[in-house]
């Protein structure tokens, strides 16, 4: 038995409309064995429900649980939950193909092995941005962004992070003489009324 053939289902063995349940436990042995750089570690259920239609099968898949990743900000491990529910259609025929998201399998072999769709779901379901919640992140390399970080006055964005304060006045500081050069920018008007 190849390394994923606890993935195989086998469609030609469904015959009746039925819908047949098979469920999958993705851990780090799973990850180990995709052996791919974005995830390697994680515990997730995943149920593939299949249900034969008249020239199709239909996938169901649903997951549930987390993968364990790096923070965005301070790159210590964290959970990342992953929940995910869509379908897929498989049909036979002559080779290995995917058309118009309908997945195509060889009709000789009559099986469709999931492994890889669920490593697919599981990357596509990350956020772009994925970190700690506030407070969570390593303090060490907090401290360390906080000194070479370079903000703009009006950025909002983690300031839970920096415990940032910010203005709600955008007014320039009168107390402090300006620069003669920069003097002349204070009187553009930037209403296009």
């Amino acid at each position: 038995m190849s390394k994923f053939g606890l993935y195989n289902i086998v469609l030609k063995d469904i015959t009746d409309s039925s819908v047949r349940v098979f469920e999958f436990d993705l851990n780090d042995e799973y990850f180990a064995k995709i052996d791919s750089p974005e995830v390697k570690k994680g515990q997730i259920k995943a149920e593939v429900f299949v249900q034969k239609r008249i020239t199709t099968y239909e996938l169901n898949i649903k997951l549930d649980g987390f993968i364990i990743i790096p923070c965005n900000r301070c790159l210590d491990e964290m959970e990342q939950p992953i929940r995910y529910d869509d379908k897929i259609e498989v049909k036979f025929g002559k080779n290995f193909s995917e058309e118009n998201e309908i997945v195509i399998v060889p009709e000789a072999d009559g099986s469709i092995n999931i492994a890889w769709f669920l490593y697919e779901f599981i990357v596509l379901n990350i956020p772009i941005k994925h970190v700690h919640l506030p407070g969570e992140c390593n303090k060490g390399m907090v401290d360390k962004l906080k000194r070479h970080i370079t903000r703009q006055k009006d950025d909002e964005e983690d300031n839970d992070l920096f415990d940032i304060e910010t203005d709600d006045d955008d007014s320039i500081d009168t107390d402090e003489p300006i620069d003669p050069r920069w003097g002349s920018l204070q009187n553009i008007n930037f209403d296009n009324n």
